[in-house]
């Protein structure tokens, strides 16, 4: 198992990926804006946002991160949100989520970052056992969300 940064190589299976993140969350958008989501975070230099594969065996990538900053008031300084993380079914419980995040804090400690957030749905159990392992704490901020 290792821990990259995502390259433009990498797109096939990214793109199965984020589908399979978004249709956990039974969301839809089109394969067209998963492209533009990779191809654009894969671009961006790395204090702005950054993608991180898993690999299991072979080098297949089997597991992502897709992260981007922002500036925290309530932290004094920039933070590093975990907007998507993944693996594919067929390769959990081997540990590519738990050195996902680690990968994530790494690249937040080396540019100044105050911390690493994301959220989960209440009920995705099996992510929030990962959450606890990896020493993250439950935050109680209620999430809101507007569409345009």
């Amino acid at each position: 198992m290792a821990v990259r940064e995502a390259t433009e190589a990498d797109l096939p299976a990214l793109l199965v990926l984020l589908r399979g993140y978004c249709d956990f969350y039974e969301m839809s958008p089109s394969d067209e804006g998963l492209e533009r989501v990779a191809l654009g975070v894969i671009a961006a230099p790395e204090e702005e946002a950054f993608l991180l594969v898993a690999t299991g065996d072979g080098g297949a990538v089997v597991g992502i991160a897709v992260c981007v900053w922002s500036w925290s008031s309530l932290h004094g300084g920039r933070i590093v949100n975990l907007n998507d993380l993944f693996v594919a079914e067929d390769a959990r419980g081997a540990g590519h989520a738990d050195a996902l995040i680690e990968a994530v804090a790494e690249v937040a400690r080396r540019h100044g970052g105050e911390s690493v957030n994301w959220l989960t749905a209440t009920d995705n159990r099996r992510a929030q056992a990962v959450y606890d392992r990896v020493g993250a704490k439950y935050s109680t901020f209620r999430e809101y969300e507007l569409e345009l």
